[in-house]
């Protein structure tokens, strides 16, 4: 019938979407990919540990301590050892260890070196030097003849070395005026002193030094500087009949008035003195213009003495 509801009512159809699974990602992949880096790292480190000789660990462990020193220096180091794996050094195709740089042929290692060295032999300078102006400031104390003389005795440290000087006293002069003849007490201080510089194996240095008082006969061409000389040269031969080596004397110079130890008053009695220097090496080289390296022996040098001549 064309009224009949049944026939008019619509047909529904439900339809359900199933969901489907979540998205991962690719993340997990470079983690796990990490991961087997580190576990290929870690076996080939174990395995390097367990081929590598003992000495190889030495040296990789002392390059690393000190790189510095096995660079310039030479010696063993990280390319110093034999092992299956390339030695390392400036040629890294050879199986076998190499020597690392330091065979003096690099001009910059050698300037190193050489510093290295001149370095070393000053410390050992300064140390010994000490003890000797030790031993000397003991010996003053110590000694009856030296202990009434030691406001005329003074130890300095310089640049050139342990210097000593004797200086003159107004009511104790240590030459007869105008002379080079040594008074009894000045050949004792002497004495003793060249018997304390007898072991020294350092250099020495004298000089004469006056005060600027002109000299009485300068008109016949004696004047101060050839005073000082022979006050300086009549010091020497004390120290040398005390025990001192002759040739362990470098230089011997009078000087005259133009040092002065007190310039505010040039005729001072304290400006005629005796200087005594007992040199570093480093002085010695740079007076007698040996070129010496500190690696090089020290020779005698008995030639190295000369007597100064006067000059104005």
């Amino acid at each position: 019938m064309a009224g009949d509801p049944k026939k008019l009512q619509p047909i529904i159809v439900k339809r359900v979407k199933k969901g489907g699974h979540a998205v991962h990602g690719g993340a997990w992949k470079i983690a796990y990919a990490d991961f087997v880096t580190a576990m290929m790292a870690f076996f080939l480190l174990m395995w390097l540990l367990g081929s590598t000789s003992e000495g190889d660990k030495k040296g990789l462990s002392d390059y690393f301590t000190a790189p510095l020193k096995v660079s310039m220096m030479g010696g063993s180091g990280a390319g110093a050892s034999d092992s299956i794996l390339p030695g390392g050094g400036a040629d890294l195709t050879l199986q076998s260890g190499q020597s690392k740089r330091g065979d003096g042929s690099d001009p910059i290692q050698k300037k190193f070196a050489t510093e290295a060295l001149k370095a070393e032999v000053a410390k050992r300078d300064a140390q010994a030097l000490a003890a000797l102006g030790t031993k000397i400031a003991a010996l003053i104390s110590n000694s009856a003849k030296l202990a009434e003389f030691s406001s005329q005795i003074r130890l300095d440290y310089t640049p050139d070395g342990l210097q000593i000087q004797i200086v003159d006293d107004q009511k104790r002069p240590m030459f007869d005026s105008g002379s080079a003849l040594v008074k009894p007490y000045m050949r004792d201080i002497l004495r003793e002193i060249g018997a304390a510089l007898n072991g020294v194996e350092n250099k020495v240095s004298l000089d004469g030094h006056t005060d600027r008082s002109p000299y009485s006969n300068a008109q016949r061409g004696y004047s101060n500087w050839e005073l000082s000389s022979d006050r300086a040269n009549a010091s020497r031969r004390e120290l040398v009949s005390a025990g001192m080596p002759d040739d362990k004397l470098a230089r011997i110079v009078g000087l005259a008035s133009s040092r002065l130890l007190d310039e505010g008053n040039p005729l001072s009695p304290t400006n005629r003195r005796i200087s005594i220097t007992v040199m570093t090496r480093e002085a010695e080289d740079r007076l007698l213009g040996t070129g010496r390296t500190p690696a090089e022996p020290t020779e005698a040098a008995g030639s190295a003495v000369t007597q100064p001549e006067a000059s104005q």
